[in-house]
């Protein structure tokens, strides 16, 4: 599908959908990985990640194409467009949208823990990605002190040739 397809496909779910015309532009963007679409507030031109719609196929890609256009239609009239808003969520479940997408398989962008914080009390454990001062915190369970300690990585094992 190129983006010709995409742009009618998006006119006819608004069509149908919503009894509105979209006007702007629709086009896919190959760098969307960890989001299935995105809606500009200022041109008001819609993006669709390719990979979605590959990989989860046209009926999920459909509902992201609902959820930007909730935005669209949404803040164009100047209602509430983000996700918080109550008109928002009233629209999605109107018209049958997703809130969030579903991920991409190897799309993980979580980070490795590397820190580990230990009460030095209770002996409560607290997992972080980023180095963290332990004297600014204390312990959830008993309030006691923090010790930070640094998580050995695990490397791969290397085949030799």
């Amino acid at each position: 599908m190129n983006d010709q397809e995409l742009q009618q496909w998006i006119e006819r779910v608004s069509l149908t959908f919503f009894g509105r015309p979209f006007l702007h532009r629709a086009s896919f963007n190959s760098r969307l990985r960890a989001t299935g679409g995105r809606y500009f507030t200022k041109s008001h031109n819609i993006e669709i990640s390719p990979h979605q719609l590959a990989v989860h196929g046209e009926e999920e890609t459909e509902a992201i194409i609902k959820h930007e256009l909730c935005h669209y239609h949404l803040h164009l009239q100047r209602k509430g467009f983000q996700h918080r808003d109550a008109d928002f969520k009233q629209l999605l479940a109107e018209v049958g949208a997703t809130r969030h997408c579903r991920p991409l398989p190897g799309a993980s962008r979580r980070l490795p823990v590397k820190y580990l914080l230990v009460c030095q009390a209770c002996g409560m454990n607290y997992p972080r990605k980023r180095r963290t001062d332990p004297r600014k915190y204390a312990c959830g369970r008993c309030r006691g002190r923090l010790k930070l300690l640094q998580v050995q990585q695990q490397t791969e094992p290397t085949v030799g040739t």
